[in-house]
């Protein structure tokens, strides 16, 4: 084999892995521009909102920032768990990125502005006319814009004013009688304009349906192979699919992005990383969509895959403010939280007193993996915190330090426990949490069991407490997260001098 074949197979592999972007990632909207691939998700409760995800081949993904980062642009103090950010859709028109969103504890539809999807991005136009959840925005030959709403309906709009032509009118809702027609899209694709959208509800029944007509505002006419992409009624390792995007590849192919989840333990299963974001590829017969099914590791794309740049273990706070992968809980007031206190440390400041509480003072990462490692070095000499795995206010398990003391906290439902506790020396001590894949999968055992335990400054890691993992999963919570893993203060004021995160092998 030539030099050149080793190369082309080097970045030609045979597969990639799905979900392209995993952890708590739903929602998913795409956007080209050019060679340029982006993708923004649903935030929910957690500031800040809207994560923007940049690409070169639609597989490798980086994230290059927050869209909604400003008090200005995002309040969320009365927005409960899975309240706050839904479903926003990015589009790019006239030289300008456009999103589009429902923060659906403030107000209703807002619309933000860019020239640079990684930022800044305006403060919002509010939308007042238009109502529902899942706005769309599509452009025809005229240049009107139409925005289409969850229901399935439909509005006329000023984009740069926030004003409406008209009332919303209705469109087409997918099969008769359908729950949650939902998550459209409309698009232009050679004769006919395209109404893409999800119904089943977003759980086992989810499901992506489509329709076309001649028109933007119809009448549509709907695939007779409607749904053309569902898992419900299957075993298949990848749950949920729906809420779906189009997009052309590089080589003019169609592709699919869209959200699923991946169930661990017995059958029906339970998912804790959320719902993520997953690529199918597409192809057309007589006019209308084929969409594969959605695999673990489906065939890679006929074009050479770009890498981004490989995300460190290790984050060691530097000054200047945090990495766009950590979130907070409602909003981040930088009199709590801080890296340019004490160089190279994490400074936070309680409000509240646990996790329990609304307002905790808590920065985290997404979990992305169904084994991996959380560590972080604390000194709890001034106040007590600590290392904790978060699906809600009442559901998250934590292992947290006090001058010579650490325990581990569970919180489940209505009852919030002490587990373990075991006294350490005074001074920093390093928290960790092992999250591995439960060895059982059966209806017994739940996905997954996380181990919190303390770290010896040789590396030795001693357990404090073995957790079931499904008390922090979506069905037995509920709401539309996944799990956060980060570092909360619970009173006074604590440091953090690093944090790791690193996969494990199942």
């Amino acid at each position: 084999m030539s030099d050149a074949s080793h190369t082309d197979a080097a970045v030609r592999p045979a597969t990639f892995s799905n979900p392209v972007i995993p952890g708590f990632h739903p929602d998913p909207s795409v956007c080209r521009v050019g060679d340029d691939y982006y993708v923004v998700c649903s935030s929910f409760e957690y500031f800040p909102g809207v994560p923007v995800f940049h690409s070169r081949d639609l597989v490798n993904w980086t994230q290059i920032g927050n869209a909604l980062d400003r008090p200005s642009q995002l309040r969320l103090s009365d927005a409960p768990s899975s309240g706050g950010i839904y479903a926003p859709t990015l589009r790019h028109h006239d030289g300008r990125f456009r999103l589009i969103v429902t923060h659906v504890s403030d107000g209703g539809t807002m619309l933000f502005t860019a020239s640079d999807p990684a930022g800044p991005w305006s403060d919002p136009v509010r939308l007042p006319g238009v109502p529902g959840i899942d706005p769309d925005l599509a452009w025809d030959e005229d240049g009107a814009c139409w925005c289409t709403v969850a229901g399935v309906s439909q509005i006329r709009i000023d984009p740069d004013t926030g004003g409406a032509f008209g009332t919303p009118h209705r469109l087409w809702s997918g099969a008769p009688d359908a729950k949650a027609p939902e998550a459209p899209h409309l698009y232009r694709i050679g004769d006919y304009w395209y109404l893409l959208i999800a119904e089943g509800g977003t759980e086992r029944c989810h499901g992506v349906s489509i329709a076309r007509g001649r028109t933007p505002d119809g009448p549509f006419e709907p695939c007779p192979a409607n749904p053309v992409l569902t898992h419900r009624g299957t075993d298949h390792p990848v749950q949920n699919t729906g809420h779906a995007d189009l997009v052309q590849g590089p080589d003019g192919s169609w592709w699919m992005v869209l959200l699923g989840v991946r169930p661990g333990g017995g059958t029906p299963g339970w998912h804790v990383l959320g719902r993520e974001t997953f690529l199918t590829p597409v192809t057309w017969v007589d006019d209308w969509p084929v969409v594969a099914a959605v695999t673990t590791e489906p065939p890679a794309p006929p074009w050479p895959l770009v890498p981004g740049p490989a995300e460190p273990v290790r984050d060691d706070f530097a000054p200047g403010g945090l990495r766009p992968q950590w979130i907070s809980v409602r909003d981040r007031p930088a009199e709590h939280c801080t890296t340019g206190e004490r160089a190279g440390w994490l400074t936070l400041r309680a409000r509240g007193s646990s996790l329990d509480e609304r307002d905790v003072v808590f920065v985290g990462r997404r979990q992305q993996h169904p084994a991996c490692r959380a560590r972080a070095l604390i000194d709890p000499a001034q106040g007590h915190g600590g290392l904790a795995v978060r699906l809600d206010e009442r559901h998250h398990y934590g292992i947290e330090a006090l001058d010579g003391e650490v325990r581990v906290i569970s919180r489940v439902g209505p009852v919030r426990a002490v587990v373990a506790s075991r006294t350490v020396p005074a001074g920093p001590v390093t928290l960790a949490v092992r999250i591995a894949v439960a060895p059982q999968q059966d209806s017994r055992s739940g996905p997954d069991v996380l181990t919190l335990g303390v770290e010896d400054p040789d590396g030795a890691f001693t357990a404090l407490a073995d957790l079931d993992g499904r008390y922090l999963s979506t069905e037995v919570a509920g709401g539309f997260t996944g799990r956060v893993i980060g570092l909360y203060a619970a009173s006074g004021t604590v440091r953090f001098d690093w944090f790791d995160y690193e996969p494990l092998l199942v």
